[in-house]
């Protein structure tokens, strides 16, 4: 059996126009091909991506990226953020895969604070659209929650390495490899409950919400009304699919956007605590400095990006 520990350094694979038309047209035909795979744990404090990826897969926040295959990612340590012109953003904690579709312009990244391990296969073929257009797969709708699952890992363990030896017949082997990820994420998608169903979209709509509204005094309470559930509900819910209560998340985007403001505008401390929402210039920097570990004026200065 093979060992997690041997496969745990960073690889990935991609491959070229050329090789992937040899491997569509050798061997058995699986209708689905596999045109990369890799691992990598990402630490905290890094720009996300790294600089690894391909020119045509790699991407900036700013301006995220359309691909032309499918791709499943697994994140089974730390948290982030995903968000399509589907599916608006939705929050990544661990356990997460998410499905991206192709033509479907889309961008994520972990949070700075914890980075996050990610596993990742990109595919197509006749098959692969077919399993992709089951119900319980939407462009819509791309985040299923498996949790962290050792026999998941393990298959994605087997897949990398079946293409890091590219032995006998490994197409065909990766391909059988991807098509049982698709399976335990169908089985996964499948058996989720209505009411479970409805929790993931009211959270999914708040998160929404939260970050049109990020600039403002939110009030809680007034949200949980506005989406006809309760805020003690709303507290409870959100802390169990998002990992941290809603509080805390809204200020996660205050923070975020206000690294962005120093860094990128001439704006003034007192004007950047202003217009990120917060009480004063005080409250903004004890804040900043408790979450960041430099206070605003510190950050500004350094090198450190988010």
């Amino acid at each position: 059996m093979l060992h997690k520990l041997s496969l745990m350094n960073e690889f990935r694979k991609y491959f070229d126009s050329d090789r992937i038309s040899t491997i569509q047209t050798t061997g058995t035909d699986w209708g689905l091909t596999v045109y990369h795979v890799g691992h990598n744990e990402h630490p905290g404090h890094k720009p996300y991506p790294d600089t690894s990826h391909p020119e045509n897969y790699t991407f900036s926040w700013e301006k995220g990226r359309v691909l032309s295959e499918y791709q499943l990612v697994y994140i089974p340590k730390g948290k982030g953020i995903f968000e399509s012109e589907a599916s608006g953003p939705i929050a990544i904690k661990p356990g997460s895969t998410f499905l991206l579709f192709p033509g479907i312009w889309h961008r994520f990244k972990p949070e700075n604070a914890t980075g996050w391990e990610e596993y990742w296969v990109g595919f197509n073929g006749n098959f692969a659209e077919h399993l992709m257009n089951q119900e319980c797969f939407s462009a819509t709708d791309p985040v299923i929650e498996i949790g962290p699952h050792p026999e998941f890992i393990q298959i994605f363990i087997r897949l990398l390495a079946t293409i890091k030896l590219e032995g006998s017949a490994f197409a065909q082997l990766a391909s059988c490899l991807t098509i049982q990820l698709l399976g335990f994420v169908y089985a996964s998608a499948s058996s989720t409950s209505n009411s479970r169903d409805r929790q993931h979209l009211i959270i999914n709509k708040i998160i929404f919400q939260l970050h049109e509204r990020w600039s403002e005094d939110v009030d809680m309470k007034s949200i949980a009304i506005n989406n006809n559930v309760s805020y003690a509900w709303l507290r409870k819910v959100f802390k169990e699919i998002v990992g941290y209560p809603p509080g805390q998340y809204l200020l996660n985007i205050k923070l975020e956007k206000s690294c962005q403001l120093l860094k990128e505008t001439n704006q003034s401390i007192s004007e950047i605590s202003y217009s990120c929402g917060f009480a004063s210039e005080q409250h903004f920097s004890r804040t900043f400095k408790k979450r960041i570990g430099l206070n605003p004026f510190q950050y500004r200065n350094s090198g450190i990006k988010r």
